[in-house]
């Protein structure tokens, strides 16, 4: 038998070696990650978020990720920012969103923005009560993305970016509705807007300008017929508090009883007093968002100004704080609108609108 030279076993262990090295490296196992996510929401109070769906690095990336993905709507042509614009404070600038069919929605797309305070159901009518079932519907929604949850569930569980991802963010890759939906409430939760010029002043980091301040006089300040000098917009009465919004369903005077065609909280509640009754929506953002109201029917602060200036039309659920308006108005001039939606422009917060946290990580 031939003994090995010194050539050969050298020749042996550099195959052996050149194998070796061709193997590919096991990959690390994917783990479950409940590192918390920090909700950073500046002077605003601590939100009430529900105990069943903690914040966590990973759910927020992950519903990050669903919230861009276009495989959640048929064809594979629409995602959820499609009709919620980041750099428009999460709305969409057409007065209605067109879906995947190219058929136009019913109503404007409302704005995503701290959504972790609200309290009192989601959409214009209210019909999702928590934001996770907010999340899902427009999916199978035929005028939006026209799709089953069936078969998104079955895109995602195809890809093992997806696998991977619910793992990190539920312990293991069953890829569900409900994880679906927990995953967008996360992220949705985590759009915050809390930086505007406005924020800044009442910190004390910012000041207004002469117009920017008597328009905010003129927000915060009642309407009084009897004292015309004296009298204000009265906008806090509907968009007051931190959040600039109340929390409720009103009429504010778009359409008399035989002209409502949407007929609004009605078509929840199937009570006749919501007929025509919407959520009022914050007015954080609200120079950026435009067209206005459930409809998109204003395209302007202009025009919505106007609206409640002279335009208030009486029906029989109209909110009794403005059928005191409709008759008289509010008597505002020029000057007092211009200055009103200077102030308006002082909720404009740049830093959410550009946050790289909430950009398509696509």
């Amino acid at each position: 038998m031939a003994k090995n030279t010194p050539f050969t076993t050298t020749y042996l262990i550099a195959v052996l070696f050149f194998f070796s090295a061709c193997q590919p490296e096991p990959e690390e196992p994917v783990l479950f990650d409940g590192t918390p996510y920090i909700l950073e929401h500046g002077i605003l109070p601590d939100p009430n978020l529900p105990a069943d769906n903690s914040l966590t690095e990973a759910g927020v990336t992950l519903g990050k990720m669903l919230f861009y993905d276009k495989k959640l709507s048929r064809d594979n042509i629409q995602s959820c920012a499609t009709c919620h614009d980041q750099s428009i404070g999460f709305s969409d600038s057409t007065r209605f969103s067109l879906g995947v069919a190219e058929l136009p929605g019913t109503r404007q797309a409302m704005s995503i923005v701290n959504m972790a305070w609200n309290t009192n159901g989601f959409f214009w009518d209210g019909r999702a009560e928590l934001l996770r079932h907010q999340a899902v519907l427009p999916i199978e929604d035929e005028l939006e993305m026209d799709e089953s949850i069936e078969n998104v569930l079955a895109k995602l569980a195809a890809e093992k970016e997806y696998r991977d991802q619910f793992t990190r963010a539920f312990g293991d890759e069953d890829i569900t509705e409900e994880r679906l939906a927990l995953a967008l409430e996360q992220f949705m939760f985590s759009i915050i807007s809390y930086q505007s010029k406005y924020d800044r002043y009442l910190a004390g980091e910012a000041t207004l300008t002469d117009s920017e301040e008597r328009g905010r006089e003129l927000y915060f300040s009642e309407f009084n017929p009897f004292f015309p000098e004296e009298s204000g917009a009265d906008c806090e009465h509907c968009h007051g508090g931190f959040n600039f919004e109340n929390d409720m369903y009103m009429n504010n005077g778009l359409d008399a009883d035989g002209n409502i065609i949407d007929a609004g909280r009605f078509l929840v509640s199937n009570s006749p007093a919501d007929i025509g009754k919407f959520k009022v929506p914050s007015l954080r953002n609200i120079g950026v968002t435009q067209p206005y109201m459930h409809d998109g029917r204003f395209k302007t602060l202009e025009e919505v100004i106007d609206h409640y200036d002279h335009g208030i039309v009486m029906s029989s659920t109209l909110d009794p704080a403005l059928i005191q308006v409709v008759e008289p108005g509010l008597g505002l001039s020029e000057q007092d609108k211009e200055d009103l939606i200077n102030f308006l422009h002082t909720l404009t917060d740049e830093t959410y609108l550009a946050n790289p946290l909430y950009a398509d990580p696509f």
